[in-house]
């Protein structure tokens, strides 16, 4: 797939970003699984999740402009980018590469801690957010002002790495209604929680919600997926 070019682009592509990669490869969660994507993980986060497995693009990569980018994502003839970190919105220019990427009709979505604005995000992208439980050691920066921005076409994750983060989810979910607003999404840290043992809780319990393993880990291990 190439970029349209039928409309003027609405952001500067000359803005800089630091890039830890861009690459191609089968994406591993959320509704859009098994889907070949692009994935363009940008350099930072302020997090420090206890189960972190991307911790190499904490710091490092390289400063791309957006036209870059954009070459470089087109390069590889795929419909979808998924525009990943470390936490993305970290850097400001995340913005205009999620507006660009929409503008030369991609496909877009976006994964985030859930612990910045998801507000000013332009309206095409599907946003893929954690809410990080008690196991990731950063509950406490989860932005629940951001629930309220979220529409049906968005999605909501939850990396489970005990019973207690389970528990702590599930509580969650049904105070705060998640289930109606948008889809959610269970996983257990690798390593951590038993896969099959998540997935009888949830039977258990007749969640509404969508199981999930990380697909890229089951086929080539490691965090890229590649």
């Amino acid at each position: 797939m190439s970029p349209t070019t039928d409309s003027a682009p609405r952001t500067d592509l000359a803005g800089t970003l630091r890039i830890t990669e861009i690459f191609h490869s089968i994406q591993g969660e959320s509704s859009r699984v098994g889907l070949p994507t692009v994935f363009v993980r940008l350099t930072g986060c302020p997090l420090r999740c206890a189960w972190c497995d991307t911790a190499y693009a904490f710091s490092g990569g390289e400063a791309l402009a957006i036209d870059e980018v954009l070459r470089r994502v087109t390069a590889f003839d795929c419909a979808s980018v998924c525009v990943t970190g470390g936490e993305p919105l970290a850097q400001k220019g995340c913005l205009a590469l999620l507006d660009a990427l929409c503008d030369a009709g991609y496909s877009v979505s976006l994964e985030t801690s859930g612990a910045l604005d998801i507000g000013g995000i332009d309206r095409r992208v599907a946003r893929i957010m954690d809410l990080k439980a008690p196991g990731s050691g950063e509950h406490g920066r989860n932005r629940w002002q951001n629930l309220e921005l979220l529409t049906d076409r968005d999605e909501l994750k939850f990396v489970l790495a005990s019973r207690e983060d389970y528990d702590w989810a599930v509580s969650a979910c049904r105070q705060r209604r998640l289930f109606e607003l948008c889809p959610v999404l269970f996983s257990p840290v690798q390593g951590q929680l038993d896969p099959a043992q998540l997935a009888q809780w949830i039977l258990d319990d007749r969640l509404p919600l969508r199981f999930q393993l990380q697909l890229h880990k089951v086929l080539w291990g490691g965090a890229q997926g590649r």
